[in-house]
């Protein structure tokens, strides 16, 4: 046996030995993952199919139940209209971040942030102060000539609140993704000839679609389990998934049809992140030619 032979073991030996000892790090957090995330899941899917009979009947029972299937659209449509929203709304403010001074991005982070400190229940009572009749809401509304618009227990009530709510959600993965942006290539695309607005659509926007992806699919898929916001804002006629799964389990005792129902949302999460998973490759791409060309 050669001596190149021998040094190429034992550099093989080496470099096998710290992704063993890895493997050891991973471990608690994969046991934690299969005792506390998949084995509950593994555990709603079964009832669904099992109780009260097993089969697929809780699932063709929700097909041909108008409620959960109006419940379920209602439940994505307010979802996609609160990522848009927040989209909307915290892509101008994270380009601003990029573009201040340094202690003024830090005040802007602190806006950001500040939600994060305040809890949960405190801004839903909040909201429920503002949108109550004869609250500040309606009154400001009277003023502007909407008399007796209330927006407490409304969808669109339930839908301002978690605007709110999921607008830090946004704000943050877009900044991470601007904040990678040379600026420098505005100034490019100035010099030759674009005007300033067609270089930011050219080639600042598809810079910051990974963002945008990640965002509206981090808000989209939070929003669709909320249930707090729905329950104290809302009301039982215009209730989102998350409370008719609630009702199920601690009034109806229907465990399979909440089951079902849980099974349906968490195929609709998997459905979004498969999207962006395949339309974020393409974006990353679109970014990479935007920068080379």
């Amino acid at each position: 046996m050669t001596t190149t032979t021998i040094k190429a073991r034992s550099q093989g030996r080496e470099a096998t030995r710290p992704r063993g000892r890895a493997a050891w790090f991973v471990l608690p957090a994969t046991a934690l993952l299969l005792v506390f995330f998949f084995y509950p899941i593994a555990t709603i899917v079964w009832r669904s199919l099992t109780e009260p009979d097993a089969g697929f009947g809780n699932y063709t029972a929700l097909l041909h139940d108008g409620l959960s299937v109006k419940v379920l659209v209602r439940t994505l449509v307010t979802a996609l209209i609160v990522a848009a929203t927040t989209l909307v709304i915290a892509y101008p403010y994270a380009y601003a971040m990029t573009k201040v001074r340094p202690r003024t991005r830090a005040v802007l982070t602190v806006i950001v942030l500040l939600p994060f400190w305040t809890s949960l229940m405190a801004r839903n009572f909040a909201w429920y102060m503002l949108e109550q009749r004869g609250g500040p809401i309606e009154r400001f509304l009277g003023l502007i000539g909407f008399d007796g618009v209330v927006l407490l227990g409304t969808v669109a009530g339930v839908t301002v609140a978690m605007v709110q709510v999921m607008l830090p959600f946004m704000v943050l993965p877009l900044y991470s993704a601007m904040e990678q942006i040379d600026p420098r290539l505005l100034d490019a695309a100035g010099s030759l000839g674009a005007p300033r607005w067609r270089a930011f659509g050219r080639v600042y926007v598809p810079l910051s679609v990974p963002g945008m992806l990640s965002g509206f699919s981090l808000v989209f898929i939070m929003t669709l389990g909320f249930y707090i916001t729905p329950a104290l804002l809302g009301s039982p006629q215009n209730s989102l998934i998350s409370q008719v799964i609630s009702e199920r389990v601690s009034k109806l005792l229907d465990f399979g049809g909440a089951g079902a129902l849980g099974t349906v949302l968490l195929g609709v999460t998997l459905l979004v992140l498969f999207i962006v998973s395949r339309f974020g490759g393409p974006a990353r791409a679109l970014g990479g030619a935007v920068t080379h060309d």
